[in-house]
């Protein structure tokens, strides 16, 4: 029996679009046939050039465009299963009652309940529970679809329950038994490339150190690692194996991973240094905000009666240009927070990260948009083109789009 089959893939509009680029990029290495589609919605969570990263051809968004208006039936008729994951409470109460008014829909419509038709539910508790979806849940597992159960943890609205989009894992695991292959062999094909198996894994750095001026005080900055472990909870979501560390008072990560606190700038040097010699990374995110002075701390608490009180500080090796020297397999993801709009000392700044680190990216804000909390980037590639990015979202996935397309280009090097 042949492994390869024709998959078609439903994403729809939902933050665990992130979690369904993991199951694509798994069933691609498998050697299945995959046509993505994405929702309008879903383009808000992940981008075509992802997918297309991912899958090797441009995914299929609009049915009304030239050549696509018999999409719906060719679709069907090619696929070996459709699988819908992550499916939102609007589509799962739209298809339950007949709707037909997009191509997502419209494939349901065209479905011949003889090919396996799987939906994995992701939503707020509240949503998944409600008796509108509940019911419509109910009338597809009627029709014999196939609904996945949802996992119970915390949401990405903050909230704990049911409604969570299953581990891609397992929902691997329910297309290979739904369309009769053999575990193991897929497992022995696999395997026969450890780059192509291997889960990837990502070291991000976190929130600002804490340089100790005596054994009471400590000189600090405003970084609070907000970005960096909404980068982090995205690519965990991605199904990715991702370090965190982070300063004792920075933002945790919502979902578990690795996790290191850190304080000073050399306990951040240590564990860094640590971490990129005992494991082999594929991605390095820097996005801590390390102090570029040390203080030459004094012992006990300082008299606070002087009127006057003179610090020495010492000039820190920067961190991030050491990165590439030991660990030169990884790609390296650079933060450089400005304080400027002249875009000509901006793009000095940037060019100088780029010479000195060799970072393979610098992701570029300002520190007058964090203080407005608009969260602004620009992605800067090696030859200077950037592109802005207006959300945090919108980051994480230009962030996975340019680890999948490193790993990609990776693996046809092998």
């Amino acid at each position: 029996m042949l492994l390869s089959k024709n998959i078609v893939i439903i994403l729809t509009g939902s933050i665990a679009c992130y979690k369904a680029c993991a199951i694509i990029s798994k069933l691609k290495q498998q050697g299945h046939r995959l046509k993505v589609i994405l929702s309008p919605s879903s383009l808000e969570f992940i981008g075509r050039a992802t997918i297309e990263g991912l899958t090797g051809e441009a995914p299929i968004t609009d049915m009304y465009s030239v050549g696509r208006s018999m999409e719906h039936i060719n679709l069907i008729r090619w696929a070996d299963l459709i699988l819908v994951a992550p499916a939102t409470a609007n589509y799962i109460n739209k298809i339950a009652h007949g709707l037909g008014d997009d191509l997502l829909t419209t494939i349901f419509l065209a479905h011949d309940f003889v090919k396996p038709f799987l939906i994995a539910p992701a939503m707020n508790t509240k949503m998944y529970l409600h008796p509108t979806t509940q019911n419509s849940i109910n009338k597809l597992k009627k029709m014999n679809l196939e609904i996945l159960e949802t996992a119970s943890g915390v949401l990405a609205c903050g909230e704990i329950g049911s409604g969570k989009l299953l581990e891609p894992e397992l929902i691997i695991a329910e297309v290979e038994k739904h369309l009769g292959l053999n575990l193991k062999s897929i497992a022995n094909t696999t395997a026969r490339s450890n780059t192509r198996s291997k889960k990837i894994k990502i070291l991000i750095t976190s929130g600002g150190t804490s340089e100790p001026i005596d054994e009471i005080r400590s000189i600090t900055n405003k970084s609070t690692g907000k970005t960096a472990a909404t980068i982090a909870d995205a690519l965990i979501e991605s199904g990715l194996d991702v370090t965190y560390l982070h300063s004792q008072g920075a933002v945790k990560t919502q979902n578990q991973c690795e996790s290191m606190p850190f304080e000073s700038y050399s306990d951040l040097k240590n564990i860094l240094f640590n971490q990129l010699r005992q494991t082999q990374y594929d991605c390095v995110i820097h996005a801590a905000a390390v102090s570029d002075y040390s203080v030459t701390a004094q012992p006990g608490k300082i008299n606070s009666e002087q009127d006057e009180l003179v610090l020495r500080l010492k000039k820190n090796p920067k961190l991030i240009n050491e990165i590439k020297e030991i660990s030169p397999q990884s790609l390296l993801l650079a933060f450089k927070l400005t304080a400027t709009a002249d875009e000509s000392l901006i793009a000095q700044k940037v060019t100088s990260l780029f010479a000195q680190a060799q970072c393979d990216y610098v992701i570029q804000n300002n520190w007058s948009d964090i203080k407005n909390k608009n969260y602004r980037y620009r992605v800067f590639n090696k030859d200077q083109t950037s592109e802005s990015i207006n959300d945090l979202q919108s980051l994480c996935a230009v962030i996975f789009q340019k680890i999948s397309i490193s790993q990609k280009n990776l693996e046809e090097t092998l």
